[in-house]
């Protein structure tokens, strides 16, 4: 009976965190040191999903909806900026920064939050039927 509430928890679950991750990206756009402040940027996160849910309490519910398959990074995701200045360029004059782009960035979340926004709506739909469903039944 709650499969169709199972699935659209499971979708704001999903984008909830793909949120999470959207931010860390933005927040370290410029990070080049790593916690022991040695030269080492920031490794862009990249948020795969998966169907199905296996953290369902419902047996039936857990072939259907989304779930977080992984969190990984994108190594190749550099770029050299020229600042013969700074103490952490090359030999040429070039410091390494994340490859992150703002605004594509920014459009993901903006995907995220309808996303969200989208299974919040489902969710309401499903338990206004069922509430209908009750209605009728008593």
């Amino acid at each position: 009976m709650y499969g169709a509430l199972d699935i659209s928890t499971s979708g704001m679950i999903a984008q909830r965190t793909r949120m999470a991750v959207i931010a860390a990206n933005i927040a370290n756009a410029n990070t080049i040191l790593d916690s022991k402040g040695n030269l080492n940027p920031y490794k862009k996160r990249i948020i795969h999903f998966a169907p199905g849910d296996p953290s369902s309490s419902n047996p039936r519910a857990r072939s259907l909806g989304v779930h977080v398959a992984e969190i990984g990074t994108d190594d190749n995701a550099v770029r050299m900026k020229y600042e013969p200045g700074n103490k952490y360029a090359d030999k040429d004059g070039y410091v390494p920064y994340p490859d992150i782009s703002p605004e594509m960035e920014q459009i993901n979340a903006m995907l995220a939050a309808r996303s969200y926004e989208a299974n919040v709506v489902a969710a309401e739909t499903t338990k206004t039927m069922m509430a209908q469903a009750l209605r009728l039944l008593a």
